[in-house]
């Protein structure tokens, strides 16, 4: 028998995730919770896209989201870096309630420690009011709660999770109905990992590496690498959204390209111009003998937002992505032939 990294190839089941069962629970959940939307009024949605939505009058419909930072918080942790994790926890929340059209207004959080510590507490909450700036949010309440009894691990274990109220108005709403044949797919550039993966990562990883070492690989340490804040997208994309036409928005986490499924069923998604996947996404696919699909299946691969807008769009989105500092470009198109195609490997 052979327990060699070298010579395994390592899955999400193996530590611990059946995505089967996990998809299974989501079905479950679906049916349970769409029971609630009768007992208020204007239930727009609550389940399947990126928020859930209801209406307030005036044309207005509340946006909300809910995420946490997921075992990202385990290598800050071992890290002992703990600064930048807040950033992390507004950016999954922020990210995918801008995708229905809607502009993040509130915060909240919820920190759970295994031990009273202030510095912790303080470092996490630096994050959160710098990912709060970045995205233009306030933060208006939270709760700490210090539960030794669930929170395992050394002192200072802890898990972090948000939500977010967002705003829009009824008629704008993006909610993939406009999708068209033919219509282009901007991809924006990623920072890295962003918050997803994370229990098949430190499987693949950190028995080869150390996490303060550098990794010849990465030009860095792999705690650097594995700690880059989530990429925050909600400034560029708001300016979008008040100049062009957008038929559909997709945050690229858990479950990675097969999140453009959300957008619709009608349609297809084709990306055949996707850009080279940074360093640490080549270091995980040789650690964990992953193929291509399950990769594009699991990372963002590099591109951490996905933009479809009718053709003709395309340089305008990019120059105010630019102006923000990030670079994006047409990855691919809207087809007939549904599914998610990465060139001609089909992904979902």
């Amino acid at each position: 028998m052979h327990d060699s990294l070298n010579s395994l190839k390592i899955t999400y089941k193996d530590v611990g995730v059946d995505l089967a069962k996990v998809k299974t629970a989501h079905k479950t959940i679906e049916n349970l919770i769409s029971n609630t939307h009768r007992f208020k009024t204007g239930t727009l949605s609550g389940y399947g896209h990126y928020a859930g939505l209801i209406e307030i009058g005036n044309n207005k419909v509340i946006a909300m989201h809910t995420d946490g930072v997921g075992t990202k918080v385990i290598i800050a942790q071992m890290a002992r870096r703990f600064n930048t994790i807040g950033i992390d926890c507004i950016a999954m929340n922020v990210n995918d309630v801008i995708c229905v059209g809607a502009e993040p207004m509130a915060f909240v959080d919820y920190i759970a420690v295994r031990k009273a510590d202030q510095r912790l507490v303080k470092e996490i909450l630096n994050g959160l009011v710098e990912g709060a700036r970045q995205a233009d949010v306030a933060i208006i309440g939270g709760e700490t709660a210090v539960m030794p009894d669930v929170i395992a691990g050394h002192n200072q274990a802890f898990d972090l999770a948000g939500a977010v109220i967002g705003i829009a108005d009824k008629d704008k709403l993006v909610l993939g109905d406009k999708i068209s044949e033919g219509d282009v797919i901007i991809g924006v550039e990623s920072n890295g990992l962003h918050s997803n993966g994370y229990s098949l990562v430190r499987k693949a990883l950190l028995r080869k590496y150390r996490i303060r070492k550098k990794v010849s690989e990465l030009h860095t340490t792999l705690a650097n690498e594995l700690l880059r804040p989530t990429r925050i997208y909600v400034k560029p994309v708001m300016e979008v959204l008040r100049r062009i036409e957008v038929h559909g928005l997709a945050h690229i986490t858990g479950g990675a390209f097969t999140k453009l499924t959300r957008l619709t069923n009608k349609f297809g998604f084709e990306l055949d111009n996707m850009p080279e996947p940074q360093a640490i996404f080549k270091l995980i696919k040789k650690r964990a003998k992953l193929n291509d699909k399950e990769m594009y299946k699991t990372f963002n691969m590099g591109i951490g937002f996905c933009i479809v807008v009718p053709r003709g769009h395309e340089d305008a989105i990019t120059h105010v992505f630019r102006r923000h500092g990030m670079r994006s470009s047409v990855i691919g198109r809207i087809s007939h032939k549904k599914g998610v195609y990465i060139g001609k490997l089909k992904i979902a």
